[in-house]
């Protein structure tokens, strides 16, 4: 499929850890999240030329300078990288280290690797460092997989279990993150020979896995570090924990396929390791075509933009406005996953939350006329640049537009709930009749009384959703609800929507948060964000369900799913939570919104993953660094060899 031009594939989209707004603003992902379906047989590549030999670390070898690298080596990117790299070190998550460390839904798996591979386009998970399908006890209560005889590490020794079980008793002792948002879930990981990995799940009152979903998660959203290194970074910390995730690890053992090459305040470049242990053929077969993978640090968007336009990057993520004129106008040889809007795959539904504790938006009424009235394909021509699904593509749910999310639920029992917006007399005539009228003539509706006065709210400077909050703030106008806008900046905004032991104070009536993008635990970890009581009475909380609503019957049924086996049960479950969504509006999705915006430009390279490519599993458009995309770099050519 080509954009009218030689030479065009077209390419890819979805989550990165911490991603919204303003383009390239920030949006922290919640903690891990995990699995749906049993991972499907391993994809076998190509053969190899030459069996992999022992490892010399890859900085040792690069053969040229970071300013002068080989263009027809180099992959280049933007987007993941806004100021200088801290550290490299895979136990912190304060690493700023776009290029490398992400773990996350479908981790980052360039340097260091998971036991499995994630694929937000089927929600299967994919054997990398491990030897074939995991698989649970007849209870469900233990998980077995086993580690790939070829794995190395880049100093040339085995990957074992034992650097598996090491890793999370590392992250237990010292209370990393990844430690903290599994210990209520995973007991132990035990290696019960060299290749052989246990985990064992934190069991209920009933002997019960707490949560199966987040013990497969855990499989596909965390690296494997080795043993001897992490020794070595325990010894000279003296066993602290701050000193320990404070390290800059230059040092650091890897798995993956690139390693540290350069580093400095304008740019990033990872190495690739032609030792690496993937080019065997019980993986890959061969070793990913880019010798380097470098990414220029810009200082925003617009320069990211000219940059991918000159051809100086291949590969971009970030938001570039109005992204069909690159190929429609300007007649670049510039593409993206899908040939026409929304050009890419959303994952993550930036969200309008409701203060549940605000005069009047305890009515359902209220809140269902203003979701109701709002002009979505406005949100998305204007902030989005047509760059999300509309609702008459995808219709309102609690799921994203992928297709493994959108067959978890009947479309057709819920239809008569959902709604695609600009429906202003519709909502004028539910608040009629539900008595919430204009009694004194100025224009403004009552309720007990009082007008309807509110504040939408979002952090100045991300500009997607300040427009939307624009928009939400037009719509009740519309319909006689008095709305401004204002727009705090993050530092101010987060203090006060992420305190959920306290109700939020005036001037957050309506405001915005992100929810969970694809993973997999979702939708069920998506829909527990948002709807969960769990959250409500936190003083920090960076979960979900912000507007503190509950609903005991949505609790039991998050309880529930994670257990659940039956795909007919599961399908009635989420079908069921959607109809609650939709008839309660404790909150509305105002977008579909990619977790990676991803771009490519294919003056140097091509054959990039783009819809209907024929890949098995299909390759996801995640920038050829997450999960499964990062199978894409496996098949790049060079435009001209």
């Amino acid at each position: 499929m080509k954009h009218r031009f030689n030479l065009l594939m077209i390419l890819l989209i979805i989550a990165s850890m911490v991603l919204a707004a303003c383009g390239g603003g920030a949006t922290p992902a919640p903690a891990q999240q995990p699995a749906q379906e049993q991972p499907a047989p391993q994809q076998q590549p190509a053969q190899p030329t030459e069996a992999p030999t022992e490892a010399a670390p890859a900085e040792a070898a690069a053969p040229v300078s970071a300013d002068a690298l080989p263009r027809k080596e180099t992959l280049y990117y933007n987007g993941f990288q806004w100021g200088p790299v801290v550290g490299w070190n895979p136990y912190s998550n304060s690493n700023n280290n776009g290029m490398a460390i992400a773990q996350q839904d479908s981790a980052r798996v360039t340097m260091f690797e998971t036991p499995y591979l994630y694929n937000m386009l089927d929600g299967k998970q994919y054997p990398l460092l491990a030897d074939g399908d995991w698989s649970w006890n007849e209870d469900r209560t233990e998980i077995t997989f086993k580690i790939k005889p070829a794995a190395r590490w880049s100093d040339g020794t085995p990957v074992t279990a034992e650097d598996v079980a090491y890793t999370w008793a590392t992250h237990v002792k010292y209370e990393t993150a990844i430690g903290a948002a599994n210990r209520d879930y995973i007991e132990t990981i035990e290696a019960v020979d060299p290749q052989t990995v246990v985990i064992k799940a934190k069991l209920d009152e009933n002997g019960r896995a707490v949560n199966p979903l987040i013990v497969q998660a855990y499989l596909s959203t965390n690296y494997v570090i080795q043993k001897a290194w992490t020794q070595k970074l325990e010894e000279r910390s003296g066993g602290d924990p701050t000193k320990l995730l404070a390290d800059p690890a230059e040092d650091v053992v890897y798995s993956g396929p690139y390693g540290k090459f350069f580093a400095d305040d304008t740019k990033v470049v990872l190495v690739r390791n032609d030792n690496y242990w993937g080019q065997d053929p019980s993986m890959w077969g061969k070793l990913p075509a880019p010798k380097y993978l470098a990414h220029v640090i810009f200082k925003d968007n617009a320069a990211g933009t000219t940059a991918l336009a000159a051809g100086e990057v291949d590969v971009s993520q970030q938001f570039n406005s109005n992204v069909q004129d690159l190929w429609e106008k300007q007649n670049l040889p510039i593409s993206t996953y899908l040939p026409d809007p929304p050009y890419h795959i959303g994952a993550s539904l930036p969200t309008a939350f409701y203060n549940l504790k605000a005069h009047g938006l305890d009515q359902v009424c209220i809140r269902k006329a203003i979701a109701i009235a709002v002009d979505y394909p406005a949100i998305i021509a204007n902030a989005m640049t047509n760059q999300s699904a509309t609702f008459e593509q995808v219709p309102r749910s609690l799921m994203n537009p992928t297709p493994f999310e959108q067959a978890l639920y009947n479309r057709e029992a819920v239809k008569h709930l959902q709604w695609v917006g600009n429906d202003i007399e519709g909502a004028k005539k539910l608040l009629d009749e539900c008595g919430v009228v204009d009694t004194d003539g100025d224009g403004w509706r009552e309720y007990n009384g009082q007008k309807l006065s509110y504040v939408a709210t979002c952090p100045n400077g991300w500009s997607d959703w300040q427009a939307a909050i624009e928009i939400v703030a037009a719509a009740g106008k519309q319909i006689g609800i008095d709305i401004t806008t204002n727009f705090p900046e993050w530092s101010v905004y987060q203090t006060v929507v992420t305190k959920s032991d306290t109700p939020l104070p005036p001037g957050y009536e309506i405001f915005m948060m992100w929810s969970a993008g694809a993973g997999p635990t979702q939708p069920w970890g998506r829909i527990r964000n948002l709807l969960s009581s769990e959250w409500i009475g936190l003083p920090s909380n960076w979960s979900g369900n912000w507007g503190q609503y509950s609903n005991p019957e949505v609790d039991e049924l998050l309880k529930l799913i994670p257990h659940e086996t039956d795909e007919a049960k599961l399908k009635e479950m989420y079908t069921r939570l959607v109809e609650i969504y939709l008839t309660d509006v404790p909150s509305f999705t105002l977008m579909y919104r990619p977790q990676n915006f991803h771009t490519v430009n294919e003056s140097v390279w091509t054959n990039f993953p783009h819809e209907g490519d024929g890949t098995n599993p299909p390759v996801p458009p995640l920038n050829l660094t997450d999960g499964w995309s990062i199978a894409g770099l496996y098949n790049l050519t060079l435009v001209e060899p």
